[in-house]
């Protein structure tokens, strides 16, 4: 281990231990009419010595090093109970969280999201797990506790779709409810016949399979229109929202609401607007 990443292990049990994280939420849209469908649950690490960290650093260290499990049943009991109070509060909708390959080697994980579920009262079927399509190699030798996550009603995301192991042949084995297109094909679809064919292929492929479409990384109204053309069912990305504090979700629901219609094009051309700047919805 170098020197920098003993620093940064140290600082991440310490912050874990400490209950220094916090959970961000982006907000996952229907592209039927624009009503909000689920929220991703995002992990954030802020330390006063080592600044903004990100995920993409500490997991991987978490992985190798056994806090996995332990971060993952932090981060899903924090966004269970957030949650709870969305409901409270008259927001009624799904929740994506992203696992590890490394969790669905215990064999008692599906009891134990169950169990989580179950004490704060929160239907399974209000969870979505989301797994990386570089992961799905090793997870055909986990279809067993795959399968019990689907029995349990919890439903199952395979992400970045498009950028890792081929994986064609594990969308009809493996029981995923949803396929997320990889932003690398959503960017260039307006302009590039090939990432369009790309999007078109996937989506039709999926739904073949019965499985609903989100597409990441949705940035410009361009994107947004050919996507709904496509026949895409969800979308995410800074276009829609960044990713939001808990309390800013509702405020974001009522502008984004009034926002839709110039977004798809159904109220007037008045003002056309191919890209929205990042903070615009977030």
């Amino acid at each position: 281990m170098t020197a920098n990443d003993q620093k940064l292990l140290t600082g991440f049990e310490r912050a874990l231990a400490d209950q220094r994280l916090h959970m961000v939420y982006q907000p996952k849209i229907s592209l039927t009419d624009g009503t909000l469908q689920r929220v991703e649950a995002l992990v954030r690490w802020e330390d006063p010595a080592l600044g903004t960290i990100e995920p993409s650093r500490f997991v991987p260290l978490a992985e190798r090093y056994g806090l996995i499990d332990q971060l993952t049943q932090w981060g899903l009991r924090t966004t269970l109970r957030q949650w709870l109070k969305w409901r409270e509060a008259g927001i009624d909708t799904h929740v994506a969280f992203n696992i590890s390959a490394l969790s669905l080697e215990r064999l008692d994980f599906p009891d134990l999201v169950e169990r989580m579920c179950r004490a704060l009262d929160v239907p399974t079927d209000r969870l979505v797990l989301e797994l990386t399509e570089g992961a799905t190699q090793p997870l055909i030798k986990l279809m067993d506790t795959l399968t019990r996550f689907r029995i349990k009603g919890i439903g199952l995301a395979i992400d970045d779709f498009g950028t890792g192991y081929s994986s064609l042949m594990q969308l009809r084995q493996l029981p995923f409810t949803e396929v997320k297109i990889d932003r690398l094909f959503i960017e260039d679809a307006p302009v590039s016949e090939d990432s369009r064919l790309i999007v078109k292929t996937v989506i039709d492929l999926a739904h073949g399979l019965g499985l609903t479409v989100t597409a990441e990384g949705v940035e410009t109204v361009e994107q947004l229109r050919l996507l709904r053309e496509l026949g895409c069912d969800v979308a995410q990305g800074y276009l829609i929202a960044q990713p939001l504090d808990p309390d800013g979700l509702g405020h974001w629901q009522e502008r984004f609401a009034d926002i839709w219609p110039t977004l798809t094009g159904e109220r007037g051309q008045s003002r056309s607007r191919s890209h929205v700047e990042l903070d615009s919805l977030g």
